[in-house]
């Protein structure tokens, strides 16, 4: 037999994009777990987060049976502007006839986006850098840090999070992703979130490119630093001639209360980096914006211009989302929005500590980048007949535990937070009304009221998750 026959009769009958957008719930869990992550759809389907949703805008997303849920989770914060805002897709239909990549060229929109990017960041910073995520922007920011400077170490925080590609992964401060892929880049170095003697022991040889920092760390479970924390960074960095990396990826573009969260302390960084909402929920695009003086000495030669590159960087279609999505944000005033709904979002759910101290440890955040972190139960006697599943589960999974019983009783999206999986996060879009958010209150109330004690969340929220991990041991 012809070979190339043999292969094209070995080739299965492929699935047109018509086709996939009529598959049903089964087919699409069959697809990803059999050609993406099999553990992942058991892990979703566990809590039943395995809903097949097919229609989405603004706040709101819709299930294959037409069930409407409240989305606050938000993209992890990308969805600033909500689900498909018109005017980032009508933006991108407007380039659809451009050319996306033409790299032999100088593109229009790229030089537009980096303008207006210049006028909305603080400070000096003028020169950015497009790429295709947060990490890709975190890996540019590391790289023009070490060559502009000269210096190898880099110092990062503990408990923070800023990618999984391995030089973002080097400065992510948690054990769990960085053991299974060392050696990760060498001559990092770990210090506490919020703590200045730290950093400036860290700091004081001065033998440091950068310092990156989130202003505030989001996956590590909403922390609010000490009032004047980055400030004083700002200002170690500079004493000791470190570059100060802030990195806005979660934080920007209004999240917080302010378009960028550092300006709530008056600091100007030496780099930012930014991704997310940039896209307008609707275009994959990272970046990072640092002075002309920086990028002059890292890449200012023609032997150095293009060192460091992206195929798919300043692409026209992510960077008309781009310029769209900052228009809006502007234009809506979501910053101010954000700040409002935040501090009323707040105090309704200091409110709700008041009223459930023994399940609720604490409730922090700024604007509308909110966690609630839970208390852990104490050991009792069905823990002890569990052979310790009971504390196991609450300590590992209690923040997936509500967040299953707000999506599946409530229909309200949530998630823990990857650093620390006794905290949900509430990240809705920037739009999002008081009514919603005193559903999502009410939601809660309504659980923990249910649910007075850690044992019925675990009991009523987990019992496959019981089952599964009984069969374990």
């Amino acid at each position: 037999m012809d070979e190339k026959v043999k292969i094209k009769e070995e080739i299965p009958e492929y699935i047109t994009l018509e086709e996939a957008l009529t598959l049903n719930k089964n087919q699409v869990k069959e697809n990803y777990k059999e050609y993406i992550n099999s553990v992942f759809v058991s892990m979703l389907s566990m809590l039943q987060f395995d809903k097949l949703f097919v229609r989405a805008k603004g706040v709101s997303v819709w299930d294959s049976e037409g069930n409407e849920y409240y989305d606050f989770l938000g993209g992890y914060g990308a969805l600033n502007l909500g689900h498909n805002p018109d005017e980032v897709i009508e933006a991108v239909e407007k380039v659809k006839d451009m050319p996306n990549l033409l790299q032999a060229s100088i593109g229009n929109l790229p030089g537009v986006l980096a303008h207006n990017l210049a006028r909305v960041t603080p400070g000096n910073l003028k020169r950015s850098f497009f790429c295709n995520s947060g990490a890709e922007a975190v890996e540019g920011a590391l790289k023009l840090a070490k060559i502009a400077s000269g210096k190898k170490k880099i110092v990062y925080c503990e408990n923070s999070f800023h990618g999984k590609s391995m030089g973002a992964l080097s400065v992510t401060g948690r054990r769990k992703y960085q053991k299974y892929f060392e050696p990760l880049v060498p001559e990092t170095v770990a210090v506490p979130f919020g703590d200045e003697k730290a950093l400036e022991e860290a700091l004081k040889e001065k033998d440091v490119a950068a310092f990156i920092v989130e202003p505030i760390q989001g996956e590590g479970g909403v922390i609010v630093p000490p009032e004047g924390y980055l400030r004083k960074a700002r200002e170690l960095c500079t004493k000791y001639e470190a570059y100060l990396i802030v990195d806005e990826i979660q934080t920007g573009f209004g999240r917080t209360g302010k378009m960028f969260a550092c300006e709530h302390e008056e600091v100007v960084p030496d780099i930012m980096t930014l991704a997310k909402s940039l896209g307008g929920g609707v275009m994959p695009i990272g970046a990072y914006i640092t002075t002309d003086e920086i990028w002059q000495k890292a890449y200012g030669t023609m032997e150095k211009a293009l060192l460091h590159t992206s195929t798919f960087g300043g692409n026209t279609y992510a960077c008309a989302a781009a310029i769209a999505s900052i228009q809006a944000i502007i234009e809506k005033k979501l910053s101010e929005a954000a700040k409002e709904k935040g501090e009323y979002f707040l105090g309704r759910l200091k409110e709700l500590k008041e009223k459930h101290p023994k399940l609720i440890k604490d409730v922090r955040g700024k604007g509308l980048l909110i966690g609630i972190e839970f208390n852990q139960p104490e050991g009792g006697l069905l823990d002890k007949l569990s052979g310790g599943a009971i504390s196991k589960l609450s300590s590992e999974y209690i923040g997936s535990l509500i967040a299953a019983e707000l999506q599946n009783k409530h229909r309200i999206i949530t998630a823990y937070t990857l650093n620390n999986p006794n905290v949900i996060r509430l990240e809705p879009p920037l739009i999002v009304t008081k009514e919603q958010i005193d559903k999502v209150v009410d939601a809660l109330d309504e659980i923990l009221t249910r649910n007075s004690s850690f044992l019925g969340i675990t009991v009523s929220g987990a019992k496959t998750v019981l089952g599964s991990l009984f069969k374990r041991q």
